[in-house]
């Protein structure tokens, strides 16, 4: 039965007491059917074409939702934007009413292939939804508002800003203690973070999503913690003050205050384990937080001789050198363990620079990555960035006799290439 020609169809929606508002969703739909205010993400049911690009990226299944429903009053986005939580299905006699048809013929459409852009160009069909083959099992969460704890309370152990002071930035690194509650966490994982209060309308603050920056025997190795990387933004492009709710909230925290805590999320997003393997990091900002964590892990394995020489590339792009994190203890990590590039785009008196340019620099070491089953991509940062790294990485490997759209492919297969941007 054609979708077109049924009465009842299922409609796509997003669970909003389990969505972390990670943007991950309406990045990834190829045809521009999530949308989002400040309360909700939303799925417009005349655009949706159930590709389903979107299921697999989600960190929380909020985005695999459905509600069978008459085709003449499916849930409009005002609806959907207004809810708290997901309406209950229809009861039978109430559909057979409204629809006028039996509801044991509903139409549930093939996977659609998503659209292939004007310039025959879509980066997020090559970012994987598979981990490394020797990934370690992650856990996924065990703490959020349909899990049997609703949140863990973990204490700040540290806050230091990692940043030269700006006017219109500030970012700063935040160790979180659990305690004795155990919360497993690998490097690529992320947590949210409940602010306290209510919003405007008095409703509480939604979970904000924060990837972790520290490797999984914590950010003090043996102790029952992590770190995040956060930024607020103190001025808007007019000038004026922003306080978001979330990154302010974090950025001022104190040691031993308590912070609600629900994750972990991310099943994709993760290093290798296997020997000999390499890792290939692109970040802007704090898009730098799961490098660091992956860095800091084989940074200790290495140093307890644990390793076998996997080769650590880094291209790291920011506004400006104080704006980028991490700058100083990066300068102090051995330059045989790992090289590092950097790429700024608003330094005075100076061209733009971004990380694909520094990426085409180094072509020819990136070639052979490229071709190493062994070697694994990870790109994390600005939606802005994605398109121009993964360009890069085409061009690099056609320029070196590569077949792309094979090697591309193989990658997405192979869990080779992970994008997450946001």
């Amino acid at each position: 039965m054609d979708m077109a020609d049924s009465a009842v169809i299922k409609q796509h929606l997003i669970d909003p007491e389990i969505c972390i508002r990670c943007n991950t969703c309406e990045t990834m739909c190829p045809v521009g059917a999530i949308t989002h205010d400040s309360n909700n993400y939303v799925v417009d049911a005349s655009k949706c074409n159930w590709c389903n690009a979107c299921i697999s990226p989600c960190p929380t299944g909020s985005i695999d939702n459905y509600r069978t429903m008459p085709r003449v009053r499916v849930y409009s986005l005002e609806e959907q934007l207004s809810w708290n939580e997901l309406p209950p299905e229809l009861p039978r006699e109430q559909l057979l009413a409204e629809a006028g048809s039996d509801t044991a013929a509903v139409a549930v459409p093939e996977p659609v292939p998503a659209p292939v852009v004007a310039d025959g160009f879509n980066s997020s069909t090559y970012g994987s939804t598979l981990p490394p083959w020797s990934a370690a099992h992650p856990y996924t969460n065990l703490y959020g508002p349909k899990a049997a704890e609703k949140f863990i309370t973990a204490t700040v152990a540290g806050n230091v800003r990692v940043t030269q002071v700006g006017s219109d930035y500030d970012t700063h690194h935040i160790v979180l203690d659990f305690g004795s509650t155990p919360f497993p966490l690998l490097e690529g994982q992320s947590i949210a973070v409940i602010p306290p209060g209510v919003d405007a309308k008095g409703k509480p603050h939604h979970p904000r999503q924060y990837s972790i920056a520290s490797p999984r025997d914590g950010e003090r190795p043996g102790y029952n913690n992590a770190s995040l990387t956060v930024k607020r933004v103190l001025e808007d492009h007019q000038g004026q003050p922003v306080r978001g709710v979330a990154s302010n909230y974090l950025c001022d925290l104190q040691v031993g205050e308590k912070v609600q805590v629900i994750g972990p999320f991310g099943a994709s997003f993760l290093m290798p384990n296997h020997a000999k393997s390499h890792l290939v990091m692109i970040c802007t900002g704090t898009g730098s937080a799961p490098m660091r964590a992956m860095t800091e892990h084989r940074r200790r394995l290495r140093s307890a001789g644990k390793f076998e020489s996997g080769k650590l590339m880094l291209f790291f792009g920011a506004r400006t050198q104080e704006e980028l994190p991490y700058f100083g203890p990066l300068q102090g990590l051995p330059r045989d363990f790992i090289d590092c590039n950097f790429a700024y785009s608003r330094t005075p008196g100076a061209p733009k620079r971004y990380v694909q340019d520094a990426m085409r620099e180094r072509a020819a070491d990136l070639a052979p990555l490229l071709a190493d089953p062994n070697a694994y991509f990870y790109v994390c940062g600005l939606k802005a960035m994605e398109e121009g790294v993964v360009l890069a990485l085409r061009d690099i490997a056609k320029d070196a006799g590569l077949d792309w759209e094979a090697l591309g492919a193989a990658m997405k297969r192979e869990g080779r290439l992970h994008l997450e941007t946001y």
